[in-house]
């Protein structure tokens, strides 16, 4: 891994949500990214925390509710406990899970990924949602999951890395394609329709330190479930998609910045 490029010159996403959350693996640039977005808009740790649990909810109700059993998470980030093989094994012991991140750090640290249940399998891929071709052909993903069975699909914050339209609607369409009858699409997408003029400046700040963000509106966002059967409650503020608890209610709308929805491939 000694000669491994880790982009430690620019911000990366998942390394900002890792020090966000907490963790130890992210650099100066990312520390420097978090704390000028915080300053901007103090409610980025509410955000993201927010955006893990639905994460963790969406792979409860996956295989819980649509006995879903195996996943492909694209975006996975850093391994920050629980990863959503420990929330999906905890309810089906045998399920199997894809992991794919563009980013090196999560290459570096895979093998977090890899400790599922012994009756379930994990496996990791290297590759950017940019190029799903290298993500469904490969001997990760076609040696750990059954095309033919219904598959979980998760994009959990990662479309706002692709800033043109046309560009991430096809890649996602393109996954959402192949996947059989019966799967299911659940993500999270950036808005900034709730707080307008201070997520242009998170933006601003995102840019200034190497990293992309593209807002979407609500419009935008139902795009990404074009052809697919949304799940109850549709599309909404992603602390509000059935929340375990009445915590959400004290969370103002302008403090989360995702939509989140789940819907279903008839």
């Amino acid at each position: 891994m000694n000669d491994v490029d880790l982009g430690t010159d620019r911000a990366h996403g998942a390394r900002i949500y890792d020090y966000i959350l907490g963790g130890k693996d992210n650099y100066a640039v990312d520390r420097a990214a978090a704390e000028a977005t915080k300053r901007i808009w103090p409610a980025l740790p509410v955000h993201m925390r927010a955006n893990r649990e639905f994460m963790h909810r969406a792979g409860r109700y996956l295989a819980t509710e649509c006995g879903i059993d195996q996943f492909l998470d694209i975006g996975t980030g850093i391994p920050t406990p629980p990863n959503l093989h420990e929330v999906v094994q905890e309810v089906r012991p045998d399920a199997r899970i894809v992991y794919t991140d563009n980013d090196p750090i999560v290459l570096v640290h895979a093998r977090a990924l890899m400790a599922g249940s012994e009756q379930g399998r994990t496996a990791y891929v290297e590759a950017d949602l940019r190029d799903p071709d290298t993500i469904l052909s490969s001997p990760e993903f076609r040696e750990t999951l059954d095309p033919n069975r219904p598959i979980g699909l998760m994009l959990i914050a990662v479309v706002h890395f692709i800033e043109d339209d046309d560009e991430a609607l096809d890649v996602v369409r393109r996954i959402v394609d192949v996947l059989p009858s019966g799967s299911h699409l659940a993500a999270t997408v950036a808005t900034d329709d709730f707080a307008p003029e201070m997520l242009a400046e998170v933006r601003r700040t995102y840019h200034e330190h190497g990293e992309t963000l593209r807002w979407r509106d609500l419009s935008q966002t139902e795009r990404f479930f074009d052809g697919l059967e949304l799940v109850d409650p549709g599309i909404v503020q992603m602390h509000k998609w059935r929340p375990d608890d009445d915590t959400y209610r004290q969370i103002p709308e302008a403090d989360i910045a995702m939509y989140g929805a789940i819907a279903r491939k008839p």
